[in-house]
């Protein structure tokens, strides 16, 4: 295996060792946000959503931006370490942001430190899974209305938990809830449902994270003829949906075969990767 490489705020290290400093206050409170990047051909994509949802984070937790946080600046960045890493094919590339060293729950400083990783995967373009996954609800621990709900920041011990139920449960995925039942997204990625050829998914106003596979695919099926709308899911709503899939950045789309009793196609899931591999083909 090639040796993989990681920028630890503009410092190029191997992968092989102890590459966070002490006291980063992600590794000790969570503070700070991260982006799980696609590489297809050795190169990040969808960069621009990424950037732009990191940046809103940032302003939502109160860092301060510095001026070179540009698109431009994290692309030329995580290029050089796919390069480095000889990763010429699909990867994943995932960029930290963290509150920098010092204080205790209250920060010596807003300014922020940047980490970026990146790791081979075995296909270039995004694959649909043969099998589709059996997901059922998570409601052990319901998901909370925050200023951040939307980011993906780094306290995500609901995510762990979840997962965790999900394979003691042999399942594929679990599906996290509000206080009231409705279905928000599974542990680490965004919920479709398709009835009559209409794509259905929550809204941002609804708690889920703001998906940048979800809002690609949402254009994409519009682009494409396909009616889109944003609003509440329940559990009745999987009970008579013809498909569910799930989003994210790395897999793109996961067929979900089966909820409870119920059972899917996954005709509208092999379409839209169809079309997401020819955009970025």
């Amino acid at each position: 295996m090639e040796k993989l490489f990681v920028n630890n705020n503009g410092e190029v290290l191997e992968n092989d060792g102890h590459t966070l400093c002490a006291g980063n206050r992600g590794h000790l409170y969570g503070d700070g946000l991260f982006e799980s990047i696609r590489a297809i051909h050795g190169k990040p994509i969808n960069m621009e959503a990424h950037i732009a949802r990191m940046l809103d984070g940032m302003r939502v937790l109160k860092m301060n931006i510095p001026t070179y946080f540009t698109v431009e600046f994290f692309i030329e960045k995580m290029e050089e370490l796919l390069q480095k890493s000889e990763i010429k094919g699909g990867g994943k590339v995932r960029l930290s942001v963290d509150r920098i060293s010092g204080g205790t729950y209250k920060p010596s400083s807003n300014e922020v430190d940047y980490f970026i990783e990146v790791y081979p995967l075995p296909t270039n373009e995004f694959m649909l899974n043969e099998k589709g996954i059996e997901v059922d609800l998570y409601t052990a621990i319901h998901k909370e209305k925050t200023p951040f709900s939307n980011y993906k920041v780094k306290n995500a011990l609901l995510n762990v938990m979840a997962s965790i139920e999900a394979s003691e449960r042999n399942l594929g995925d679990v599906l996290l809830t509000n206080n009231r039942g409705g279905i928000l997204e599974a542990t680490g990625s965004n919920i479709f449902v398709v009835g009559n050829g209409i794509l259905y998914t929550p809204g941002l106003e609804e708690n889920c994270v703001g998906g940048t596979m979800r809002m690609l695919l949402i254009n994409i099926a519009l682009q494409n003829n396909i009616r889109v709308y944003e609003s509440p899911l329940t559990p009745q709503n999987l009970l008579i949906a013809d498909e569910v899939f799930l989003t994210n950045a790395i897999q793109g789309i996961t067929w979900v075969g089966g909820y409870r009793t119920r059972r899917y196609m996954n005709t509208t899931s092999v379409r839209l990767l169809q079309l997401l591999n020819e955009q970025f083909g």
